[in-house]
C-alpha cells in the first residue's frame, strides 16, 4: 500500500516542469545585487569540491581504487551548492530556459540573458577568491596544496578546445538532469545530487565551475597561462555545458509536456 501511494504522489512530468518554470521565474525576478552575491557565494562553496578530493586523494593510498573514492569528494560543492539555494550557472541552464521557451519573448530573453552573464562572472570570482584562499593557506600546508594542483592538471590538462568542449557537453546534461530530479526527491535530495555529480567525477567530464577553481590553482601555481586556462578550458566548457544542459536536457524536457501545457 505504501508503494502504491508512493507512486500515486510523485509528481508527473508535467508538474516537475511546472515547478521548475516557476523557480525560473522567480529567479529571473530577482535583482541583479542577489544574483551576484549568491553566484559569488556558489563559486566559493563548489570550490570544496575540489578541495574534498584533493584532500581525499592526499590520504588514500596510491592504489586502482584510489581515483574512484576521491571522486566522492566532487559532490561535496553540489550539495553545499544546491541545497543552500545559490545561483550556479550550470542549474540556470534549465530553470530560467524553460520560462523562455514556454513564452518566448525579447523581454524574457533578455532577463535570461542578465541572470546567466551576472551568475557566470560571479561564480567565476568566487571561484577565484577561493583559489586564491587555497593558494596562500597552502603556504603552511604544502602536502595539501600539491594534492589539490594534482588534480586540478587531472581535471584540466590534456585535452583541446574542441576535447574540453565534448567534455563538458555530459556535465551540463547531467546537471540539468539533477534539478529536474529534485522535485520528486522528497527526503532523497543529497542522494539525487551525489549521483549525477559523481559520474560527471568518475567520467573525467568537464564542469565549468570547478573546473575554473582547479584553473585558477594552476594559473596561480605558474603551472597554466591564463589565455591557456580561461579559454582553453574556460570557454569551450561553458559552450559544453550550455549545450548539454539547455540544448540537450531543456529541449527534450519541454517537448515531453509541450502539448500538455
Amino acid at each position: 500500500m505504501s508503494d502504491q501511494r508512493n507512486v500515486e504522489t510523485r509528481l508527473s512530468a508535467r508538474a516537475i516542469y511546472q515547478t521548475v518554470r516557476h523557480d525560473g521565474e522567480q529567479e529571473m525576478a530577482r535583482p541583479i545585487g542577489s544574483l551576484w552575491w549568491s553566484g559569488v557565494a556558489a563559486g566559493i562553496a563548489l570550490a570544496s569540491s575540489v578541495v574534498a578530493k584533493g584532500l581525499l586523494h592526499m590520504e588514500l593510498p596510491d592504489t586502482a581504487w584510489r581515483t574512484p573514492i576521491a571522486d566522492l569528494g566532487y559532490c561535496v560543492g553540489f550539495v553545499l551548492v544546491v541545497l543552500g539555494r545559490m545561483q550556479l550557472f550550470t542549474e540556470n541552464t534549465i530553470t530560467v530556459v524553460l520560462p523562455l521557451m514556454a513564452r518566448p519573448s525579447w523581454r524574457a530573453l533578455y532577463c535570461t540573458s542578465r541572470l546567466w552573464s551576472v551568475v557566470f562572472v560571479a561564480n567565476m570570482v568566487g571561484t577565484f577568491i577561493a583559489a586564491v584562499f587555497v593558494n596562500m593557506a597552502g603556504v603552511d600546508a604544502p602536502d595539501q596544496l600539491h594534492a589539490f594542483n594534482e588534480v586540478a592538471a587531472q581535471g584540466v590538462l590534456g585535452s583541446d578546445w574542441v576535447g574540453n568542449m565534448l567534455r563538458a557537453i555530459p556535465a551540463g546534461f547531467f546537471v540539468a538532469a539533477l534539478v529536474w530530479m529534485l522535485p520528486n526527491a522528497r527526503g532523497f535530495e543529497i542522494w539525487v545530487i551525489m549521483l549525477p555529480t559523481y559520474l560527471i567525477a568518475l567520467g573525467g567530464f568537464a564542469h565549468v565551475v570547478v573546473g575554473s577553481m582547479e584553473v585558477w590553482l594552476l594559473i596561480l601555481a605558474d603551472h597554466l597561462s591564463v589565455i591557456d586556462g580561461l579559454w582553453g578550458f574556460v570557454a569551450p566548457a561553458l559552450v559544453g555545458n550550455v549545450l548539454g544542459g539547455t540544448v540537450l536536457f531543456s529541449l527534450l524536457a519541454y517537448g515531453q509536456v509541450r502539448r500538455e501545457i
